[in-house]
């Protein structure tokens, strides 16, 4: 592994914390958080088709299925996030979608993946610690959480992993066009299941299309190809602790555009993810 290559996980992350600030802005106008979810996705397909159509490349058993399953953990991330936001609160949803390393490790370790080192032990603790103090999760009522919320929370996390694991597989028996034209075209269809038609096509009409493409384009077409190019030659344990430079990321975006404000508690925790994930950066494996 290479830093560089590390650093397309780190900025496909920086992608995805910029789309979910896009994504709190269509929602504070009052869009469905599932249509934009579909909508992030299928602007990606239309991309990532374009792209296959200009340059295509052969398909085979491997590539397809494991591309399947990470259109699923695509499609399971986005579903069971928005049940827990319901269910509980973005905080709590937030954190339970962030054991997400935990899941990767125990499941790289299980199946003799990679090694368990007490580093990525380390970077894992610290990073949920960082994600902990920056949703400030330890104030929530406990009250005002079910438990469907803290189910649906950790079934995203287990999604996390799934999705991870499908692009590292996929990208090695294929090229990322054909990767990604067949985890979104599996994203999108599954998303067909869960969102109102009506909604969904009144969006096309809308002013606020322009976000929506923007949203697409950022938060699945170019993040996700990053993202695939990253995974390569970066081991699962490292990358889903690079991409947790997502939440500090969306947190920026909320206080330079929505003019929302940072605790110190909040801060620190910002800073404890960005000093991990640095650190992990330069650490050679």
């Amino acid at each position: 592994m290479s830093i560089g290559e590390l650093g397309f996980v780190i900025l496909a992350a920086v992608f995805w914390g910029l789309s979910g600030g896009l994504s709190g802005f269509l929602m504070d106008k009052g869009w469905d958080p599932l249509i934009i979810a579909f909508y992030r996705g299928f602007v990606g397909l239309i991309c990532i088709s374009i792209w296959y159509a200009i340059k295509p490349t052969r398909w085979n058993k491997k590539l397809i299925l494991w591309s399947i399953l990470a259109g699923v953990g695509v499609a399971g991330n986005f579903i069971f996030y928005n049940i827990s936001i319901s269910e509980a609160s973005v905080a709590v949803a937030a954190t339970l979608m962030y054991t997400a390393p935990i899941f990767v490790l125990l499941i790289s370790f299980i199946f003799k993946l990679e090694k368990a080192t007490l580093f990525k032990g380390m970077a894992i603790l610290s990073v949920l610690a960082g994600v902990i103090l920056m949703t400030e999760v330890y104030s929530i009522d406990s009250d005002s959480v079910t438990l469907l919320g803290i189910a649906a929370g950790l079934g995203a996390g287990v999604s996390y992993a799934l999705f991870l694991f499908g692009f590292k597989y996929a990208s090695r028996h294929g090229k990322p066009q054909n990767v990604l034209t067949a985890a979104f075209l599996t994203f999108s269809l599954l998303m067909l299941f869960v969102i109102d038609y009506s909604e969904t096509i009144s969006v096309l009409s809308s002013p606020d299309i322009a976000w929506v493409v923007l949203l697409g384009l950022f938060g699945a077409g170019l993040s996700f190809y990053l993202y695939v190019k990253g995974l390569e030659r970066t081991s699962p344990s490292t990358a889903s602790v690079a991409a947790m430079v997502e939440p500090v990321t969306a947190s920026l975006f909320g206080v330079v555009v929505l003019s929302e404000i940072l605790t110190g508690i909040q801060l620190i925790g910002m800073g404890i993810i960005l000093a991990t994930v640095t650190f992990l950066s330069f650490k050679k494996e």
